[in-house]
């Protein structure tokens, strides 16, 4: 097959190297093999952010952003469920950190960076409010049915459901989260598409990839999101130990991984943002947090029933505050259409606030 430009060597070459190295192992071999991991694991998310790109603009929007939403979720699943086996009683607030954690980077951190970087090159921004409203309200349903009530029910003790309870909100989950992608993608598909109105990114009239390019590249993307996952995996233990030996709390170990797992979506909708794609980069960034919710609640919950492990899902007071001033600012600075430098601090700001708060509790 010829090479096409739109697939540089690079990007063809790091995700079988990033698989390589998982099992070499190259994390055994010292610091140089931590570090030789590390960068592999940066030219990983590279390629994957490279070829999402790729397969997006073949199928189009809203399509294209699923694409990376949607696999970069499923290999997180994965992740949870093969850590919660492992650590069996240990791991019960797992799929809670990991879940909450990824909301506060997406809807503040990415949101905030994006819409930061876009109106910083562009001045103002606009986007289809339509899409993005509706977006929001499934989100702070399935966020608050998720987190939030496991708090104040009462069939069982704590901040946990009982076996129906998981059912029915597994169940809820998926249901909201498929509603959405049909929603998205067949019945109001234009709520989701960039505004006609304004300049054309500069990228609006490339070429289309061929088909054949498009496939290898969506191979290639699952191959670099594994590499991603798994070398972030492998890493864990020497961030652990480092976060330790600096005397934070373990829960920035959640965090850290959370933050490389999202580092693939966080790159390829701040690259959009900075084009002029502010509909596109929303419809990753809020994609990945429903996506995020909608299969990790249920895979979870199933793996809980099945192999009868706890599972503790309600966040604290803290992460309740922090939740609901995030979800409430989102509503209020993406509620117009147009977006500036301020609404992007906002969210910045309320995303150092969680990570401070989580270092300094």
């Amino acid at each position: 097959m010829n090479r096409s430009p739109l697939q540089p060597i690079w990007s063809l070459a790091l995700p079988p190297l990033g698989v390589l190295a998982v099992f070499l192992s190259l994390g055994s071999m010292g610091a140089i093999g931590v570090a030789a991991a590390a960068l592999i694991l940066i030219g990983s998310v590279l390629a994957a952010v490279h070829h999402a790109e790729v397969v997006a603009h073949r199928v189009g929007e809203p399509f294209g952003t699923l694409v990376l939403a949607v696999s970069v979720t499923v290999i997180e699943v994965s992740l949870i469920v093969s850590l919660m086996l492992a650590e069996g009683a240990q791991g019960t607030t797992l799929a809670r950190d990991t879940v909450f954690a990824a909301i506060m980077i997406i809807l503040n951190g990415i949101v905030g960076l994006c819409l930061l970087a876009g109106a910083a090159r562009h001045h103002e921004q606009r986007f289809v409010q339509r899409g993005v409203s509706a977006t929001l309200a499934v989100l702070a349903a399935m966020a608050v049915l998720s987190l939030i009530l496991p708090n104040f029910t009462w069939t069982v003790p704590g901040p946990v459901y009982s076996n129906s309870q998981l059912v029915f909100v597994a169940i809820t989950s998926l249901l909201l989260y498929g509603t959405f992608v049909l929603v998205q993608t067949v019945r109001h598909r234009d709520y989701f598409l960039p505004s006609t109105t304004g300049a054309l990114p500069r990228d609006a009239h490339a070429d289309q990839p061929s088909a054949n390019t498009a496939w290898v590249a969506f191979g290639l993307l699952l191959v670099a999101l594994v590499a991603v996952v798994l070398l972030a995996k492998g890493l864990a233990p020497t961030l652990e130990a480092g976060v330790r030996g600096a005397g934070l709390p373990l829960t920035l170990v959640g965090v850290a991984i959370a933050a490389l797992v999202l580092a693939p979506e966080s790159l390829a909708a701040y690259r959009a943002a900075k084009r002029n794609r502010l509909q596109t980069s929303l419809n990753l960034a809020l994609g990945s947090a429903l996506a995020t919710i909608g299969l990790t609640i249920p895979s979870v919950a199933a793996v809980s029933l099945i192999l009868d492990l706890p599972l503790t899902l309600g966040i604290d007071s803290k992460g309740i505050t922090l939740l609901a001033l995030s979800l409430m600012v989102s509503i209020l600075s993406l509620g117009t259409g147009r977006t500036t430098v301020l609404q992007g601090v906002v969210h910045l700001v309320i995303f150092a606030a969680y990570l401070f708060t989580t270092i300094v509790p």
